[in-house]
């Protein structure tokens, strides 16, 4: 990938979130086919489910700092807050409904979870660290 020569002060986040979104496709594919040949279609389901919780628990919080990154700070504030309680009350009501269900794998689930979870989380601080951002020496 090229730089711009002027990125501006939100490229970091910007590649946080494409190099979170790029590890978490391909967890899809990889947990997905794992699940599948370990635990047949329930595998698959307990997958797909488990990538999409897992990604985007995470994701948000790259996408709302970077969606607050130009306003005031105590806006900001309050818009990392509620995206953090959205996304774990969104979370819990998710996890509640399914425990109804049987048609997924819980195993298949909670790996691919926390696989989405270290992977994501990866590929997003290793997206912050590999952009240059200039500094000035005073």
């Amino acid at each position: 990938m090229s730089t711009p020569s002027n990125p501006g002060p939100d490229a970091p986040l910007r590649a946080a979130l494409r190099y979170g979104i790029a590890g978490l496709a391909v967890l899809v594919v990889v947990s997905a086919i794992l699940s599948s040949l370990i635990a047949g279609l329930p595998g698959l389901w307990g997958a797909l489910i488990g990538s999409a919780l897992g990604g985007a628990f995470i994701l948000t919080t790259a996408a709302s700092v970077l969606f607050s990154a130009k306003i005031e700070s105590g806006l900001q504030g309050l818009v990392l807050l509620g995206s953090w309680a959205g996304k774990l009350l969104l979370a819990v009501i998710v996890v509640a409904v399914l425990q109804n269900y049987d048609f997924y794998s819980r195993g298949a689930l909670f790996l691919t979870v926390v696989g989405a979870l270290l992977i994501v989380l990866g590929a997003e601080t290793y997206g912050l660290l590999r952009q240059r951002v200039p500094t000035v020496h005073v």
